[in-house]
């Protein structure tokens, strides 16, 4: 009997190590991690420049507090603001306490302009983390279930409608809206091309917050280090995780102009947040991106893994949607023809980590991921769609 609470209902097997794409578990056996953590490992497992980072930083210097100036964390920060061209970051553990941090620079924007009850936007099937604020700003009933009272300052809209967010304009409560620039845990929904830009210049009219989630669609997950950039803007906050650490529990929340001015001292903080191991890990994942032409691959990869999908399922009587941007993809099933619920247990039998989110099989395989493992992927997916 476990001692563990039951919150997760693991698969039964346990990987012992890893190298790029794949996974070796207790027995000696080889899985094809078409997941990378739930987006997380973008540059693989056990990336050696990753890997030698974490070696050299923990012989140094693990953890001061944030009382004090850390190196790492600054220099970090400058990399960041730059490639994102944003103005100032705070640094946390994970993608919900990134955007937790988004929420409390709202709530301070609402007081500064004399608002009470601050309400922010945010969208149908989103997932913005399981604190109760990030719980809260998420649009899924199933996430929320069990946990009412929930917090109030939230509505919840249609996700690429741009009519259900300007219908709120005359509300003089809305102080922000929160976005994720393409859902990832709905199963990669890809927005309008311009969606994004109509919503921000509706923020821009009413002086609201622009706040974009990109925990899973950053980190050149898209083929862009993040997502919105495909947009050519620039939103007011940008909460960024997963596949900054590429396994290193570490979150950002970065901003821009008066969202940068709103966490002063004493307002919020973080005990290992930022602390010099896993900025410096950061720091090599970024060096890693600059280094090895990461984006260009992504791209590369993307496009064959588009062709090879829809050359070999779209005319499959089981598949009704393929949505791919960069290595973010998922395919969409006929649930009247297939049964969604078994095919998470029938990929790990064929060694496949996948994920299934509603009707869809999703896909965030490793960003390094190579065109001959595209093709053993495709195989297994083909494999796993006409069993």
């Amino acid at each position: 009997m476990s001692n563990l609470m039951s919150n997760y209902s693991p698969l039964n097997v346990t990987f012992t190590s890893g190298s790029g794409c794949w996974l070796t578990d207790t027995s000696g056996k080889k899985y094809f991690d078409a997941l990378s953590g739930v987006g997380v490992v973008n540059l693989g497992h056990c990336h050696p420049k990753i890997t030698q980072s974490i070696i050299e930083q923990s012989q140094e210097l693990l953890h001061t507090s944030n009382w004090y100036r850390i190196e790492h964390q600054e220099e970090l920060a400058v990399r960041l603001c730059k490639l994102a061209n944003m103005d100032k970051v705070f640094f946390s553990n994970s993608g919900a306490e990134a955007n937790e941090a988004a929420i409390k620079i709202a709530r301070l924007f609402a007081r500064q302009k004399n608002i009470d009850m601050p309400v922010i936007l945010t969208a149908k099937e989103s997932f913005h983390g399981r604190t109760m604020a990030t719980l809260s700003a998420t649009g899924s009933s199933k996430v929320q279930a069990g946990f009412s009272p929930l917090m109030s300052e939230f509505i919840h809209v249609n996700f690429d409608d741009v009519e259900a967010i300007k219908k709120y304009s005359d509300n003089k409560n809305i102080v922000a809206v929160m976005l994720e620039p393409i859902q990832g845990e709905a199963g990669v929904i890809i927005p309008q091309h311009d969606y994004l830009n109509q919503v921000q210049a509706i923020c821009e009219e009413n002086d609201w917050l622009f706040i974009l989630d990109e925990v899973q669609s950053g980190m050149g997950r898209t083929g862009k280090l993040f997502a919105h950039q495909y947009n050519d803007l620039i939103p007011d906050v940008l909460c960024l995780a997963k596949g900054l650490g590429n396994g290193v529990p570490i979150g950002a929340c970065l901003a821009k102009g008066i969202a940068s001015e709103m966490l002063i001292a004493g307002t919020h903080g973080s005990t290992f947040g930022g602390n010099p191991l896993v900025c410096k890990v950061a720091l090599s994942v970024l060096d890693v991106f600059e280094e090895d032409a990461i984006l260009d691959n992504v791209n590369e990869m993307s496009d064959y893994i588009n062709d090879q999908l829809k050359k070999n399922l779209e005319h499959c009587s089981v598949v009704n949607q393929i949505r791919v941007k960069g290595l973010m993809i998922a395919i969409g099933l006929d649930e009247s023809v297939i049964d969604c619920t078994q095919l998470l247990q029938k990929a790990l039998d064929d060694e496949l980590l996948i994920n299934i989110t509603g009707n869809s099989i999703r896909i965030l395989p490793p960003l390094v991921i190579t065109q001959q493992e595209v093709d053993i992927l495709i195989k297994k997916i083909i494999k796993l769609i006409n069993a």
